[in-house]
């Protein structure tokens, strides 16, 4: 998401940061490209005009023209710009009321409303252990409401059983009451949608708003939907009052006007988005992290909580102690890439670090996780478990009979042993500190409701902007993966080119 825009903006501030002064006219220049950005990317044409006067009101003007760095502060600018179009403050789904607290879920048909109903019940389920009862009240679309069934068995969550002919005002009653009876926390209402907004559909909606009185009412809204996501926007919010956004199909999208245009014009906050078609591929929305994205700066922390809620902190724990006494082998190898890959891979890894940005094309082309880490995961699979843990028993024939188990070369089998043996060395003497990256993949996790970006070097949450260096000084690169791969300060490799 916000791929465009982000690749424009990247190239505009470019120019602004190499230059020593700035002049009205440079900024006044630089602000048409942003306008023009803005509206390629779909961003509706009243919310383009707000966001350029706003940031035309502290461009222009002596403070950016007398700055040391008069190209940073445009780029400061424009981030604060963002973060206040995109919603100041992260906004999450609001259970603070009496049970059951009804959670109405809105939106056009095809949204993604009976998918994003369960992910979200999935994850009031198992974080914020609440019991929760779902209930599907579209009777229109055809086996809609065994859809929603079928993904409450998936994740454990209890749905209302269905009755064939029922009316949505008697779905909703008998469902409150259900919650009521079985002491349910939330009740998670799925309403029906159209292809279009119609007044049956507003009417619908509204009578099952009247009757269950949800303390959130989300509209579910698709970022794919591009300038017409403003219309949808506003016409439930003036009709139903939502409390709140959530985007959907955020992964194929490359634009992302519709998440800066539907904060704007409804000013309520969007509080989730998806990002993937699995049932555990939703995140909470932040908008100072989106804002970084958007501006090529990274995401450390979002890339931590990521972490943390997927790798195995036992295996972790055990590997971390093993690195500390220098007895890192294949296996562990094989484990922490396996880890690795729950995260988004390595290209995922990269993209949500500063000052990778430009280079995101370059690192989807070269296919490094299709290209390195499977082939890595193969070479060690085709091993002995002898051989995984004492490498150095690898002679020549045992390198040729790998080679031939894996499909890849003697030469292959080379670079993931000296890739074993540098990372084995570097993970050792990170034990003897605290990096980062000793922490996220194979230390002690930290725990994401405690994290700060405050508390991370400046130089990672803030290092991605044009003319910042990164990584800081001092912090080691990342060992080469299926070759010599560099410290990401030290630019990137030529990777070999997958070709389509």
């Amino acid at each position: 998401m916000f791929e465009t825009l982000s690749d424009r903006l990247g190239g505009i501030f470019d120019k602004l940061t190499r230059r020593g002064a700035l002049s009205d006219a440079d900024v006044a220049a630089a602000m048409r490209e942003v306008r023009r950005a803005l509206i390629e990317a779909d961003v509706a044409l009243e919310v383009v005009r707000d966001f350029i006067e706003r940031v035309k009101e502290q461009a222009v003007g002596q403070e950016v023209v007398k700055s040391v760095t008069p190209g940073q502060m445009v780029v400061k600018i424009v981030n604060d710009a963002l973060v206040e179009t995109l919603g100041a403050d992260a906004a999450g789904v609001d259970l603070n009321a009496p049970a059951p607290v009804a959670i109405m879920m809105v939106g056009l048909q095809g949204s993604g409303k009976t998918t994003t109903t369960a992910k979200i019940a999935k994850r009031l389920n198992e974080r914020d252990k609440r019991k929760v009862l779902m209930a599907s009240l579209d009777v229109r679309r055809p086996a809609a409401q065994e859809q929603l069934r079928v993904l409450g068995e998936q994740i454990g969550v209890d749905t209302l059983p269905i009755v064939e002919n029922q009316l949505p005002r008697d779905i909703t009653r008998r469902a409150m009451d259900a919650a009521r009876l079985g002491g349910y926390d939330v009740v998670m209402l799925d309403t029906a949608g159209r292809l279009h907004i119609d007044d049956e559909l507003m009417r619908e909606t509204e009578e099952v708003r009247d009757l269950a009185t949800p303390h959130e009412t989300l509209l579910v809204a698709d970022a794919l939907t591009g300038q017409d996501a403003v219309n949808v926007a506003r016409t439930f919010n003036e009709r139903i009052d939502v409390t709140g956004i959530v985007l959907t199909r955020i992964d194929g999208d490359g634009r992302g006007g519709a998440a800066l245009s539907m904060r704007a014009v409804t000013g309520k906050p969007i509080k989730l988005m998806g990002t993937g078609e699995k049932i555990d591929e939703l995140e909470d929305f932040h908008p100072d992290r989106i804002a970084n994205r958007i501006l090529g700066m990274g995401d450390v922390v979002s890339l931590v909580e990521r972490a943390a809620e997927t790798i195995d902190a036992e295996k972790a724990e055990k590997i971390a102690r093993k690195m500390k006494k220098g007895t890192f082998d294949l296996e562990d190898l094989s484990e922490q890439l396996t880890q690795m890959q729950k995260i988004g891979g390595m290209s995922g890894v990269l993209g949500m670090l500063p000052g990778i940005g430009k280079m995101k094309k370059q690192l989807e082309d070269a296919d490094l996780d299709n290209l390195i880490i499977k082939r890595q995961m193969a070479i060690i699979s085709s091993m002995t478990p002898k051989e995984r843990k004492a490498p150095k028993m690898l002679n020549a024939s045992r390198k040729k009979r790998v080679a031939a188990g894996s499909g890849t070369s003697v030469q292959d089998i080379n670079r993931l042993l000296k890739m074993h043996r540098q990372m084995a060395d570097m993970m050792k003497k990170m034990g003897k500190g605290k990096g980062m990256f000793a922490n996220m993949f194979g230390g002690g996790m930290p725990d994401p409701s405690q994290m700060n970006p405050e508390d991370l070097p400046p130089e990672l949450t803030q290092g991605g902007a044009p003319g910042q260096p990164f990584p800081p000084p001092g912090m080691p690169g990342l060992p080469g993966l299926g070759g010599s791969l560099p410290g990401l300060g030290g630019g990137m490799p030529k990777f070999p080119v997958k070709k389509k």
